[in-house]
């Protein structure tokens, strides 16, 4: 059902609560805000599907005691930006969570694997996904796009349910919890101010001390766009963060000889932008930021992590687990390089399946060779 009043909406979450599943997926746009603007929420139930309108309904907080329930298992696919919207929105966090596209990683699809090729592989059906890219923003909806938002939702229950009860036979269930709660914390949608200036592009040409005023207007910038609630690219792009630290300067003149930032901002900006980096330019060289290490400066072991892949080749198709998910290729290069501590494939189930094994193999414990054309895995021989 179509729900865009309040009265409807109070009484889709009294049915719902009966429920022991809720997916939910979201229609949102992002171009020219910091938050996503929420255009249309999907929910379905064991026995309805509901297409709630933000645009008409009164307050959506009223959906807050289903998404809380302990009792009723919130179904997502990829349910990142979906989990933000409804903490943001909303002002719940939903628990307890399941991600089909999480799950499916540890089943043998490929990892991040899209709602269209799962619902083909798990229910054989070929969705149209001709509306992806419509202005969900726009009004009335289109027949189209309704029938498009359900399809997003209702598939979900059966696919949880048939995941679940393989994961559980496998013993894999409890492989989801550390990601689903990180899914599920707060913290994971609040970006650090401090720490966004690593994410500036091309600062790491900066020296240590530009990097320290770029840390400070980075956050400056972050800090005015959510108050503004506009991109960051808006208030100041990355390209005039980065240009403006190389010319360390000290006044609002030597600021604006940066292409663009005179017309984007205030005087006022200006001068707070001046105070932070002449701060930070003086200050003390303990409190600059930490120069990533260089890839240039570690030992190349490109070699050993091929031979470490192989290994794990191997036991992601034993287990039936995508590759990438088991161990990520930054994870083999640390192990490569004999650090042993803060890597995730030498944690918890990945370890067990197949970490301890690669430790091993570097300190000469385990050897490969190749058997009848395939590549094998045996202990070492003892001197």
């Amino acid at each position: 059902m179509y729900i865009a009043s309040q009265q409807e909406l109070e009484a889709f979450v009294e049915r719902a609560g009966s429920s022991s599943v809720l997916a939910v997926d979201t229609e949102f746009l992002r171009e020219k805000t910091y938050y996503p603007k929420l255009c249309l929420m999907q929910l379905a139930t064991d026995d309805e599907i509901a297409i709630v309108d933000p645009f008409e309904v009164e307050d959506l907080k009223v959906l807050a005691p289903l998404f809380e329930n302990e009792e009723i298992v919130k179904v997502f696919h990829a349910g990142h930006q979906d989990i933000e919207i409804i903490i943001y929105d909303i002002g719940c966090v939903p628990r307890p969570i399941f991600d089909t596209q999480v799950a499916a990683a540890l089943l043998g699809q490929a990892q991040q694997i899209g709602y269209s090729s799962l619902v083909h592989s798990l229910c054989g059906v070929k969705l149209k996904k001709t509306d992806s890219f419509k202005d969900w923003s726009a009004r009335p909806l289109s027949e189209s796009q309704i029938n498009y938002a359900k399809d997003d939702v209702v598939y979900l229950p059966k696919m949880y349910k048939s995941m679940k009860d393989t994961l559980t036979e496998k013993g894999r269930m409890s492989w989801l919890d550390a990601e689903f709660e990180e899914m599920t914390d707060p913290a994971t949608y609040i970006a650090d101010e401090r720490e966004r200036f690593r994410r500036l592009k091309h600062f790491t040409q900066l020296s240590r001390r530009q990097m320290a005023a770029a840390r400070e207007i980075a956050a400056w910038r972050e800090i005015e766009a959510r108050k503004r609630n506009v991109p960051r690219k808006w208030v100041i792009t990355d390209e005039q963060i980065v240009e403006a630290c190389k010319r360390e300067p000290r006044t609002i003149d030597e600021l604006f000889m940066v292409r663009g930032m005179r017309e984007r901002l205030t005087t006022r900006d200006a001068r707070d932008i001046i105070e932070l980096a002449v701060a930070a330019l003086d200050s003390a060289p303990d409190t600059w930021p930490e120069v990533p290490n260089s890839s240039k400066s570690e030992p190349n072991v490109d070699a050993q992590v091929d031979l470490l892949m192989s290994i794990v080749r191997i036991r992601a198709t034993e287990y039936g687990v995508a590759v990438p998910t088991l161990a990520s290729h930054s994870d083999l290069v640390e192990v490569a390089r004999g650090h042993r501590k803060g890597i995730d494939l030498l944690k918890g189930w990945r370890r067990e399946l197949v970490g301890a094994e690669l430790v091993d193999f570097m300190e000469g414990r385990l050897t490969l060779s190749i058997k009848n054309g395939k590549v094998s895995i045996s202990k070492a021989c003892s001197q």
